[in-house]
């Protein structure tokens, strides 16, 4: 870059303005400058072409970083960790190779896939044991005793997933050959086969002609809904192949699509794989992973849950993580279908809905394909409970009341609401900045929100090398307050943020802002299948993770979850980089170590029987 002073330094030098040693101080600055351009782009290409040179048929390729900003500080050129004939040079990478790990493809039940092995929903011994499985306590998680140091296999014919937003549309069928769902749900045009594709023409069970007129005729049922602005966080029970969550996101509506692994084959794998946030739970004994008071709609159409069985305790869960004044929007045979069987169920859940004090805001007309729906909404206050004549549900004792969600049994009261300001937040997006009411400072939200603006913008997008053009689902592992999310808003991508269960509970931070998170124990496997997500980002969690459980099994977890060609950026200690350097060298991922940070890219390869 050439650089030349402006005309007015030009006319201050010709009238010997300034004496000599102003001319040398300019002259050193331009030096500087030039040395900051140059190195900075030096770095990036470093990061760059050592990413991409292991392009092949099947994996993404890399791109070249944009210019870095000259405001930068000069970076130091990154340490490149490749060996390519097995020579260690240092002693360093001695040790490193006595601790690489050997692995092997994962050995599992019979009955059990291995291509889509998920340690904690398929432990078949653990689920043989079960003395019950009515409430479906066999799709609960039941993890290994022992975490699994294995490796999933890649499906046959697998390649790097159709890029958004096309796959919303579509998906390589060799990625998740299941074709159960499109001669199950012919009728309901869920997917579609199409050559070497899976389709998704957009219909459901209760939306056969599509789902953006099924949006439409929420809307028009219900005007005060406000797709986007005053609705922005929402979850859909029994998300089919999450066609509603993944419409909704035109409407700016971050949905979080959640079903059980169960005989609807690979639905929630779909929807990851098409693009769309989702995650398998169930609604069975315990709790779902996510805080009171958060969602600011809950959906189910057709979700096949009993509500008003064991005195309602579904529901109850639907209550709790439902947001004061949130809406319950509903649509099943018992809200416009007349035999006694459906009826029954609508009488339960008059009952049921108004011993919790929801408002019934509107029962729609029946639409063009002969289906309806009703709306309930949550109070605002605990005043109607009050008003009760029967205290059934009781409220909850809130002295006694277990605050976490992680492995905690149903509630059998109803939570108090809290006493806040202002239960809604501000209209999205206004509400991404907006920091909730918490326990955090003004002080310390705006300068967790500023450190990661600078971070994103300053080094994760210019200058690791990372192709952000083919990165879809993105997982923060530790994502505290959800600034590196904030930060990526305007990316095309969406960010499932983490707040491990060891750690403060930010998670309410999260939902208020308007993205969505969950808890999670990475000392444990996480409810997703193998190769769904395209990035994982962990910022200082694996140095305080490894006091309870090993990094290698964490290791092991990260491969399962990143896609072939996917990444990890991880920030971490000097010590745990160490720790970590050698076992992701033994899966054959390309490393680059810069300061603090490691990035690494996972490729194509997986261990044969030999090895």
């Amino acid at each position: 870059m050439v650089w030349s002073p402006t005309p007015s330094v030009f006319s201050s030098l010709k009238g010997k303005k300034f004496p000599f040693f102003s001319f040398v101080t300019i002259l050193l600055a331009v030096i500087v400058i030039h040395l900051i351009f140059v190195n900075n782009s030096i770095t990036t290409q470093i990061f760059s072409d050592y990413f991409s040179s292991r392009s092949t048929t099947t994996a993404r390729t890399s791109v070249l970083s944009p210019p870095i900003s000259p405001h930068l500080d000069p970076v130091p050129a990154p340490v490149v960790e490749e060996r390519g004939n097995g020579s260690y040079g240092t002693q360093e990478e001695k040790e490193e190779a006595d601790l690489a790990v050997k692995w092997e493809i994962c050995s599992v039940w019979r009955g059990v896939n291995a291509v889509d092995y998920i340690p904690c929903l398929d432990n078949v011994k653990a689920i043989k044991k079960l003395k019950n499985m009515k409430r479906m306590e066999n799709r609960e998680r039941h993890c290994p005793e022992e975490s699994p140091r294995c490796l999933v296999p890649l499906p046959e014919g697998y390649r790097s997933p159709v890029l958004w937003p096309k796959s919303r549309d579509k998906i390589w069928y060799n990625n998740i050959p299941r074709p159960k769902l499109v001669e199950y749900k012919k009728k309901q045009n869920w997917v579609q086969i199409s050559g070497e594709y899976l389709v998704f023409p957009g219909g459901g069970t209760q939306f056969t002609s599509g789902v953006s007129s099924y949006i439409q005729f929420i809307k028009k049922t219900l005007p005060n809904i406000e797709w986007g602005k005053r609705t922005r966080v929402v979850l859909d029970v029994g998300c089919g192949v999450a066609s509603f969550g993944g419409y909704l996101l035109d409407k700016n509506v971050i949905t979080m699509s959640v079903a059980p692994k169960d005989e609807h084959e690979a639905q929630i794998q779909f929807g990851l794989e098409r693009g769309i946030p989702a995650v398998l739970s169930v609604i069975a004994t315990q709790r779902l992973p996510f805080s009171d008071n958060v969602f600011d709609a809950i959906h189910c159409a057709r979700c096949r849950v009993h509500w008003y069985e064991e005195g309602g305790k579904p529901l109850l869960e639907l209550n709790r993580i439902l947001r004061p004044g949130g809406f319950f929007i509903w649509s099943a045979t018992p809200v416009y279908r007349r035999d006694k069987e459906n009826q029954d169920f609508w009488k339960e859940m008059v009952a049921l809905t108004r011993s919790f004090c929801w408002n019934t805001v509107v029962k729609s007309p029946l639409d063009s394909n002969g289906i309806g729906l009703v709306v309930y909404q949550k109070p605002l206050s605990n005043s109607c409970y009050m008003k009760r004549k029967e205290n059934k549900p009781p409220l909850c004792d809130e002295n006694r009341r277990n605050k976490s969600s992680w492995y905690v049994p149903l509630d059998e009261c109803v939570p108090k609401i809290p006493i806040y300001n202002n239960h809604w937040p501000r209209n999205w997006p206004q509400r991404l900045l907006q920091k909730p009411e918490s326990q955090i400072s003004d002080v310390d939200f705006k300068k967790d929100t500023d450190h990661w603006n600078t971070v994103v913008s300053n080094q994760y997008l210019q200058v690791f090398g990372i192709n952000w053009s083919g990165i879809r689902n993105v997982m923060d592992m530790n994502a505290r307050y959800g600034g590196f999310a904030a930060a990526l808003i305007k990316q095309p991508l969406w960010i499932m943020n983490v707040v491990p269960v060891t750690g403060p509970d930010t998670l309410p931070i999260i939902f208020g802002r308007g993205l969505i998170g969950i808890y999670h124990d990475w000392c444990e496997a996480f409810n997703t299948y193998p190769r769904t997500y395209d990035l994982l980002h962990s910022s200082h969690l694996l140095g305080n993770l490894s006091q309870r459980c090993d990094v290698i099994d964490v290791a092991v977890e990260m491969d399962r979850i990143l896609r072939p060609g996917g990444w990890v950026l991880i920030e971490d200690t000097a010590a745990t980089i160490k720790k970590l350097r050698p076992v992701l060298h033994s899966l054959h991922w390309k490393i680059i170590v810069h300061d603090h940070f490691l990035v690494g890219r996972k490729g194509f390869w997986r261990p044969v029987s030999s090895e």
